[in-house]
């Protein structure tokens, strides 16, 4: 048929032609001030067909208020209105089950709107894919309709516009964190990020401030309410009552280096001839100084304590090898030294901590094993440092993490000792390597050999042949989580001195340990926890 005989439209739809259906958007609102919005979220709200928004059962709702200036007055309305805002329901389902059956009600509302061909504006507080309730609807529809999402300024933008601090700055890193998490969480993250912003406070306030006070940050923390609306509020959080804070608020960690520039330019502009530009303005009595575990090697063997705990320094002090683990960070001063001067760099440390400098004495693995804690803490407890307070914040160790790589040849009782003769006589380690052998215990054994220290090892395996089955299994594990990790595991009569040096510990199996091949090929070693009766 030619177009020019193509019948008459009849009016009615075209059953072989699907119906077009309206457009969903989730649109950003930003913090609250309505001048905030961006031009493209004004102007859908203005279009719209239909225009969404979640309320309480009060019916009021904070999302229309802001939008308020840009509704028409001729759209649909629909408003959402929970059907509970605390945990408290007789719903069969509990509080997570009579939201989801409110969930899936909303989007059917909206989906038989979108289904008549209208456009639907779904307003959101802040922006819609951060803590919003437009993503609920977002996971019903927008796999169903076409769907645009529409950025908005958030809640972090304008707490920090309105406290005039910076969030992040250089390498900082911002962990945002909700403060539903229960307070070992919150705390433990609050002290292993740089900033940090905490969301949905009101009932959660005390929990919160609670776990900014064990992660040492309280002194840091500010509070933001409701930000950019009527009856804005900034303060210290420390002097906020609890009983005060509304859910629109949030506890806000600065940029550490913004807060380092501010002393240090307040020093500078204070201080004597003499001192350094560097130093922040704090009294004798504030300092301390924390020995802080860094584990066996990189970032993913630090405890959130210890990342806590660097960050927090005003000095770190240390042999060099383990500084230069530590990232760099603005105004922080760094005091590397040689690996042989312990006792030299506990002092030097805790005379920092006296001009009321924050120290942190890094130690590699834990700062407690044949490490920089027991130097610290011999001379804290001398004149003239009885009063310097000392902290110790535990690292993994490196028996722990080569143990992990082999299998788990510590999984029954174990001895721990250093090879090393520098600080003992080697008659010593002798008897003491005896008694552990003949105890038929599992032997960790640091500091094997070095340069000057080549025979330990050699002396080491005959001594225990004389106690041991010459097939005991021995994990010779090097460098464990660093670039060149190697871990394998020998037998105690083939234990080669040559292979091994003082990056290298060993792990020497008893009486009950084995060594067995799997089925991929490779070789686990493990020490069963029931020990055979005699």
């Amino acid at each position: 048929m030619s177009p020019e005989q193509t019948p008459p439209s009849t009016g009615r739809p075209d059953p072989e032609q699907p119906r077009p259906t309206g457009r969903l958007y989730g649109v950003g609102l930003g913090p609250g001030d309505p001048e905030l919005l961006t031009l493209r979220a004004a102007r859908l709200i203005g279009a719209a067909d239909v225009v969404a928004y979640h309320s309480a059962r009060h019916g009021r709702s904070i999302a229309r208020g802001i939008a308020e200036p840009y509704l028409t007055g001729g759209q649909i309305e629909e408003k959402l209105v929970y059907p509970i805002t605390v945990e408290t329901t007789d719903h069969p389902g509990g509080y997570r089950g009579a939201l989801e059956e409110f969930y899936e009600q909303a989007a059917a509302r909206l989906a038989a709107h979108l289904d008549a061909g209208r456009d639907v504006v779904v307003l959101a507080e802040g922006d819609p894919f951060f803590y919003g309730s437009y993503q609920h609807m977002h996971k019903r529809l927008a796999h169903r309709y076409p769907t645009e999402v529409v950025p908005g300024v958030t809640s972090i933008s304008a707490a920090a516009a309105r406290l005039g601090e910076p969030l992040v700055e250089a390498e900082e890193v911002l962990t945002v964190i909700p403060g539903t998490l229960p307070e070992e969480e919150l705390t433990a993250r609050l002290a292993a990020t740089d900033s940090a912003v905490v969301m949905k406070l009101g009932r959660t306030f005390p929990t919160v401030r609670r776990a900014l006070e064990r992660a040492g940050r309280l002194a840091e923390a500010r509070y933001v309410e409701r930000a950019t609306m009527p009856g804005e509020r900034t303060a210290p959080l420390a002097e906020v009552d609890p009983a005060e804070v509304p859910y629109f608020s949030v506890a806000v960690l600065p940029s550490r280096v913004a807060r380092a520039a501010a002393e240090s330019a307040g020093q500078s502009a204070g201080q004597s001839a003499g001192q350094a530009d560097s130093e922040p303005v704090r009294e004798p009595g504030e300092g301390a100084v924390t020995v802080v575990g860094l584990g066996p090697a990189g970032p993913l063997w630090l405890t959130p304590e210890a990342r806590g705990a660097l960050a927090a320094a005003d000095d770190l002090v240390g042999y060099t090898t383990y500084l230069d683990r530590v990232p760099v960070r603005p105004g922080q001063l760094r005091h590397g030294s040689d690996n042989k001067v312990e006792a030299e760099r506990a002092e030097f440390a805790l005379d920092l901590a006296r001009r009321g400098r924050r120290v942190a004495v890094v130690s590699s693995g834990d700062p407690g094993v044949f490490a920089m804690a027991t130097a610290v803490l011999e001379a804290a407890c001398a004149d003239p440092y009885r009063e310097v307070p000392v902290r110790v914040v535990p690292g993994m160790t490196a028996a722990h993490a080569a143990a992990s790589r082999a299998g788990a040849p510590l999984g029954h009782d174990y001895a721990v000792v250093s090879l090393s003769d520098r600080l003992k006589p080697w008659s010593v380690v002798a008897e003491r390597l005896r008694a552990a052998a003949a105890a038929d215990l599992v032997l960790a054994l640091y500091n094997p050999g070095s340069r000057s220290r080549t025979t330990q090892v050699g002396l080491t395996r005959d001594l225990l042949l004389e106690h041991r089955a010459p097939d005991t299994p021995v994990v010779l594990a090097r460098d464990v989580g660093g670039p060149t990790e190697r871990v394998r595991t020998v037998r105690l009569a083939e234990l080669d001195p040559a292979e091994v040096d003082m990056r290298t510990i060993l792990l020497i199996g008893s009486s009950q340990t084995q060594a067995v091949e799997r089925g991929d090929g490779t070789e686990v070693v493990w020490t069963p926890r029931r020990y055979p009766e005699r």
